[in-house]
């Protein structure tokens, strides 16, 4: 009787820690776009390696990147990307951390595409500011994916674009980015 007593106890508890780790999900592929429109040229840049993370039972979001990932057409600007703007050694990652309401059937995982608030602190180039945009996660047949697109003001993050290319890059980049998650484990 003790014996049953302990098994079911032990069910319990990894049944529990099983639905919890449910609520998580995880990629370490997340793509990340950045495109500056500007009066001399466009700049376009993609960054596949960023680390994501989903909390469905608390509403949280983390995404983590190396700024060293982002591959540009041309070697050159991905050179002075790192070197000159952003900084890559001194300012190696950026963040985001933020929360969103989860609606009931997003936590069950229920088929559908869930347009969200999501409000959170983004980190560039050692500055961290409040940021507040709208996000969509979607599941589709059991798995979870997410997308996000937004504007980033170069100049409250202390990016210093040199005076004689100001014309080459925007005040303003576009920020695109997308997640296909997995449950994490």
């Amino acid at each position: 009787m003790k014996s049953l007593k302990i098994l079911i106890t032990l069910i319990l508890i990894f049944g529990a820690v099983a639905v919890q780790a449910q609520d998580r999900y995880l990629t370490r592929k997340g793509h990340i776009k950045f495109f500056s429109h500007a009066p001399l040229e466009d700049i376009e840049a993609h960054n596949n390696k960023a680390l994501s993370i989903v909390d469905l039972s608390k509403g949280q979001i983390a995404v983590d990147m190396l700024i060293k990932a982002f591959e540009f057409e041309k070697k050159l600007m991905q050179e002075h990307f790192n070197e000159n703007y952003m900084e890559s050694g001194k300012y190696p990652k950026s963040t985001f951390k933020g929360n969103f309401e989860v609606p009931a059937n997003l936590q069950s995982m229920k088929d559908g595409t869930y347009e969200l608030d999501v409000k959170g602190d983004l980190t560039i180039h050692g500055v961290t500011k409040p940021v507040e945009t709208k996000a969509s996660l979607t599941v589709a047949g059991g798995k979870l994916s997410g997308s996000v697109k937004f504007q980033v003001k170069v100049k409250d993050y202390k990016i210093k674009i040199p005076k004689v290319v100001v014309r080459n890059i925007a005040e303003d980049v576009e920020v695109t980015a997308t997640f296909d998650y997995e449950p994490y484990k």
